[in-house]
């Protein structure tokens, strides 16, 4: 039953992003959440992802988060992604490109007893986003 609670969170979680209801965080996410991968400036808990988030969407309105492969545990999911999204607003101090852009990457997230988020390890081809933009070349 944990499994299926802990999909459902996560699954809640990725909506909130897509949609832009990050205010729905503050359900899904421990007050004291942990990102052991955390973007420049992201603070714990639901704030830090809304933060984190929320400037993702501005630069990227149209984002996407597409789930490929899930595996659960009774605390633990394990997934791929891929990311996609049209650059139409600032992002890291670049201007919008107007580019569209496609990128993978991996997560796992842990969860306590009540479902909520505690712990977050993942890694995005962040690298391989900006080269798709343009804002770094093949040499970075």
């Amino acid at each position: 039953m944990a499994q299926q609670t802990n999909i459902a969170a996560q699954t809640a979680f990725g909506e909130a992003v897509v949609t832009g209801d990050l205010d729905a965080l503050d359900e899904i996410v421990a007050p004291d959440a942990l990102d052991h991968d955390p973007a420049p400036g992201q603070g714990p808990g639901p704030d830090g992802y809304k933060t984190m988030f929320g400037q993702l969407r501005a630069a990227f309105p149209d984002l996407n988060v597409q789930v490929e492969h899930l595996m659960a545990t009774d605390d633990e999911l394990a997934f791929a992604y891929v990311i996609t999204g049209t650059h139409l607003g600032p992002l890291m101090g670049h201007p919008a490109t107007g580019k569209k852009v496609s990128y993978r990457g991996m997560q796992i997230s842990r969860f306590d007893s009540d479902g909520k988020l505690v712990e977050r390890w993942g890694s995005s081809d962040e690298l391989g986003m900006l080269r798709q933009l343009g804002l770094a070349d093949e040499q970075s």
